[in-house]
């Protein structure tokens, strides 16, 4: 969720170059016919290469909640997809390459009135989001070698499990197994095998008259940590489940397990890791752990549990200069977590950055930019004026190191304090 969502809600949570293809090569563009409007060129982006030693696969699985009601379609079992990313034997190469989005999601994202299109204020139609390809080969067999860590991925409120991918890539190339996790009517579009694509409710909650936006913000993050809980548990199965590819099952160290969202998704990460001890360890990137007023103002109390009784297991927060964002101290939230955990924690802020800087949008918008599919202004307002190379390698090696540190007993030092490897980085213990 970018600026634009945090007004729409205070919303929604309040939040809660190259580097391989920041500039791929020419940024080339297809011609596609818009309906109306003639033959325009669809602008084309690519994500950066993983910095990891392994080649990646991926793969896409359905989880029914049967005894759960869907919270926003009353009378439905709760259904979730989610994609596993991991590494596997060989790189992908060529049409090889899975899709950044199956065509259904992508055509949905990428219209006007797509809650992804409205937040990311791209131009309606202009890009090809189902010509970006990732760096995974779809269904690969696993690397063989033994277990391995588990990191799920939670996405901003609004946002599909598709927009953290760079940074869902980058840890799998360095020998994690990756889950994210598309929460259903809350995402932009969930797209499901059955050719069902369940679109967010979130625009028309919106437009009601008199809407409680407190208790919106409430619903939504405990419909998010129930969403997480259960993919905990199905995971425990699905060390036996013939759907996965070869060897994937094998792979899942369940006693080590951690968690990375951005926004509401960071807010997800820490508040799990609250109800539920099976996460280790947890990095929240630009999460708010405050509600907003009935309105979308202020600060509703109580805040969120895990701000109020803090945590006793390592997190990480990363802020960026977004207003309302930056510094633990700055945030009311934040600064509750602080003042009441136990366990190890530490604080960065990204100079120059802006809510969207931990997402995809800071390696894909620029692209866009360039191309005329997103406006100058609304580029500078979803990730300010930091260099994108920069801001990626940034994430990557923030979170890379917390988890490598905490999961796998490395410690690169990254984390002791401030370091000269990323002078735009503010550091807080």
């Amino acid at each position: 969720m970018n600026r634009r969502g945090r007004a729409v809600a205070a919303a929604l949570l309040a939040a809660t170059a190259t580097l391989g293809v920041i500039g791929a090569p020419g940024a080339a563009v297809a011609a596609v016919a818009a309906p109306g409007r003639g033959t325009e060129q669809q602008a084309r982006a690519w994500l950066p290469q993983p910095t990891g030693l392994y080649p990646i696969g991926t793969t896409s699985l359905q989880l029914t909640d049967d005894p759960r009601d869907d919270p926003w379609k009353p009378g439905q079992h709760r259904k979730l997809m989610i994609s596993f990313w991991y590494p596997t034997t060989r790189p992908a190469t060529g049409n090889d390459r899975a899709p950044y989005m199956v065509p259904a999601a992508a055509d949905h994202f990428g219209n006007a009135g797509s809650w992804g299109q409205r937040e990311n204020g791209f131009e309606p139609g202009r890009t090809d989001w189902a010509g970006i390809r990732t760096h995974a080969r779809a269904d690969a067999p696993a690397l063989p070698g033994g277990k391995r860590p588990v990191v799920l991925y939670s996405a901003g409120f609004g946002d599909p499990r598709t927009w953290g991918t760079a940074l869902v890539e980058d840890l799998a190339s360095r020998g994690y197994v990756v889950v994210t996790v598309d929460h259903t009517y809350d995402a932009s579009e969930v797209a499901f095998p059955d050719g069902d694509l369940a679109t967010s409710v979130f625009p028309a909650l919106m437009a009601r008259p008199g809407l409680d936006m407190g208790a919106l913000l409430r619903k939504t993050l405990q419909t998010r940590v129930d969403d997480t809980r259960f993919v905990l548990d199905q995971l425990a199965g699905l060390r036996h489940d013939a759907q996965l590819p070869a060897g994937l099952a094998a792979l899942l160290d369940l006693d080590r397990i951690g968690m990375v969202g951005h926004s509401g998704g960071g807010s997800t990460a820490l508040q799990t890791m609250h109800d539920d001890p099976r996460l280790k360890v947890g990095v929240n990137l630009d999460g708010q752990l405050h509600f907003s007023g009935p309105d979308g103002t202020g600060v509703q109390l109580p805040l969120p549990t895990v701000a109020e009784d803090g945590l006793t297991r390592p997190f990480l927060l990363m802020g960026t200069q977004e207003s309302g964002s930056g510094s633990y101290h700055q945030q009311p939230g934040w600064d509750a977590l602080w003042q009441h955990s136990t366990g190890w924690h530490a604080d960065v802020t990204l100079t120059g950055s802006r809510h969207g800087s931990y997402t995809d949008a800071q390696s894909l918008l620029p692209q866009l930019a360039r191309q005329g599919a997103v406006a100058p202004t609304t580029l500078t307002d979803d990730v300010g004026d930091v260099r994108p190379d920069r801001a990626v390698l940034a994430t990557r090696s923030y979170v890379s190191s917390f988890l490598d540190r905490w999961l796998r007993g490395h410690d690169d030092h990254l984390l002791d304090g401030p370091s000269p490897r990323f002078p735009e980085v503010v550091y807080e213990r």
